[in-house]
Formats: C-alpha cells, sequence, structure tokens
C-alpha cells in the first residue's frame, strides 16, 4: 500500500529510491493512461489507471503489478518515451503511483515539459547504459541516489552521469518550475506591479 500522495514543490536538489525497469521504444501516453480515463475532474486517481490496457494484458506480470516494486520511484525507460498525445495526464498518473523521475534513452518533447511543470526531472542516458541498468534490475534492487546539483546518479555499484537540460536542471535547483509557489512567494511584488499599473488605477476610479 502506497503512502498518502505529497506533490513536490519549491526546490529539488535529490532525488532518492528504488528503480523500476519499463522495457521497450516508443512507449505513448495512450498506454500510459488509456484515453477513456481522461475524463476525469481531477488528476487525484489516475495513480490507479496508470498502463491499465498493458497491465490487464500481462494479468499481474506488469512490472507496476510486481509486489517488489511497489516502493519504486525512479522509472527506467527507453526511447521516445511519452511520444503520441500530448495529454497532461500522463505524468500526472505515473507522479500518481508514485513516479518522482525517469531516466531514459529520449523523451517526446511535450511529454518531457509536461513532466518538468510538474516536478519530475526527466534525465537521458546513452542506450548501452539503460539497458545495463535495466539488466542490473532485472537480477537486483537497484536504490539510486540522484543529485540534480551534480547530474549525478550513484548506487553502491553503479556511478552514472546523467544528462539533463540545463535550463530544467537550474529550475528545479532554484524552485522555478513550481509555478504556483512562485506566485505565492512574490505575492507582494504581484500586488505592488497591480498597483501601479495606470489603466487599472483608471478603471477602479470609475467604479
Amino acid at each position: 500500500m502506497k503512502s498518502e500522495f505529497i506533490p513536490p514543490i519549491g526546490k529539488i536538489t535529490q532525488i532518492n529510491g528504488q528503480c523500476i525497469s519499463l522495457i521497450g521504444n516508443d512507449i505513448d501516453t495512450d498506454r500510459i493512461i488509456p484515453a477513456r480515463f481522461l475524463k476525469c475532474v481531477n488528476f487525484d486517481s489516475l495513480g490507479e489507471s496508470v498502463f491499465k490496457d498493458d497491465r490487464a494484458t500481462l494479468k499481474g506480470r506488469h512490472p507496476f503489478d510486481l509486489e517488489e516494486n511497489k516502493n519504486a520511484t525512479i522509472l527506467i525507460v527507453n526511447s521516445n518515451f511519452g511520444c503520441g498525445s500530448s495529454r497532461e495526464h500522463a505524468p500526472q498518473a505515473l507522479m500518481r503511483w508514485g513516479i518522482k523521475s525517469i531516466i531514459g534513452e529520449s523523451f517526446a518533447d511535450i511529454f518531457y515539459n509536461n513532466c518538468i511543470a510538474i516536478g519530475i526531472p526527466c534525465f537521458t542516458l546513452p542506450k548501452k547504459s539503460i539497458q545495463e541498468i535495466q539488466k542490473y534490475n532485472d537480477n537486483k534492487f537497484l536504490f539510486l541516489e540522484i543529485d540534480l546539483k551534480n547530474s549525478l546518479a550513484k548506487s553502491k555499484d553503479l556511478h552514472l552521469n546523467l544528462e539533463i537540460k540545463e535550463s530544467s536542471r537550474k529550475m528545479f535547483l532554484s524552485g522555478e518550475w513550481d509555478a504556483t509557489s512562485a506566485l505565492l512567494e512574490n505575492e507582494k511584488l504581484i500586488e505592488n506591479k497591480f498597483n501601479d499599473l495606470p489603466y487599472l488605477k483608471f478603471n477602479t476610479h470609475l467604479l
């Protein structure tokens, strides 16, 4: 049973967690969260439905159903992960299942940006490195400590130099990815700017 979902906020400098491997190229957003689940009014229940059709096909043998993966938070994937439609429900479903970071060969651009917007850092590694990690993770639990400041991931046996867009890395380290928190922290500046806008003063006077 997973603990209650708590969304990330503010600066993200380190992510520690068990890895879960999902093997396959071009895994699209319709597989991550099938279209029939897009009717929800909020994202709260999406974690239960992540990879719903794939899991049904594999009848309990899907990585997201295996008991040993229940507490995993770092997803290891192959190339072009998150391709297909631009639904923001896909990273939301992954996050609500428990995923806090994704390491892969490559990501679809819109999926990548949707992940950044909700606080899921996405890193890349060469194909050979990803395959080695997935093979290692097949045989034993892999627990990684990810250091965003230095773009490093390490375990007892592995030391990985991760790649991430510099703009994304800076957003996580500064907390700027979290637009809501940034607005709340700058409430006074926003209020001062509002009061300085001449056309707003004019309209308020007319009222």
